[in-house]
């Protein structure tokens, strides 16, 4: 958060909290090593962040900077974050840097991020589009009676999750996608959420 904005980081990725790597042999908390990392670089400092537009989730995607010190940049070049590719290659002589150095997320194993995000999703054929994309309803007449309320929407750790009506959390979940059947959206790549 930088103010009351919810800021990602343009053209970086950085493991989730949870994740861990492996390092001489060991596992360590990559993840909130890199979410520490970025505390030192921000914390009670002032953070100027200019917009490079905003993602899916309504974030604004920014390039930060503390004084001179370019925040994106320098998570990637300490190996706490990696060159986002997809979206940018503004960072990847600085993870190439970082590799070569071995340091951070380099000095060991790891998976990549993304690849960390989408692992207990199904897989995705090559030329897929990150985000689902709406399936073809043939519940056409559904749609058009204006039936179709079960929501679809990726949480915090990238996963694709549907909210059938009833649902805890169905009121507060964002529809990033609407389905007339469950099967409609699970054939989108989504998954039921689980109830707890």
């Amino acid at each position: 958060m930088v103010g009351e904005k919810e800021v990602r980081l343009f053209g970086i990725d950085a493991p989730e909290f949870d994740q861990t790597c492996k390092r001489g042999g060991q596992n360590w908390g990559c993840g909130s090593a890199a979410a520490d990392e970025l505390m030192k670089l921000v914390t009670g400092k002032q953070v100027r962040c200019d917009s490079m537009g905003v993602d899916q989730h309504q974030r604004i995607l920014g390039r930060c900077t503390v004084g001179t010190t370019d925040i994106n940049r320098t998570m990637v070049a300490t190996g706490y974050a990696v060159a986002y590719r997809h979206y940018s290659s503004d960072y990847v002589s600085a993870e190439e840097m970082a590799k070569a150095y071995k340091r951070g997320l380099w000095a060991g194993t790891f998976q990549m991020p993304s690849d960390y995000r989408h692992s207990g999703e199904p897989q995705v054929e090559p030329g897929r589009p990150m985000r689902a994309k709406r399936a073809a309803s043939s519940d056409w007449q559904g749609r058009a009676n204006g039936n179709c309320n079960i929501k679809g929407n990726r949480n915090r750790k990238g996963q694709w999750i549907y909210h059938l009506p009833g649902m805890p959390y169905y009121d507060q979940t964002r529809a990033e996608e609407i389905f007339c059947t469950e099967a409609d959206a699970q054939a989108a790549g989504y998954r039921r959420a689980i109830v707890r």
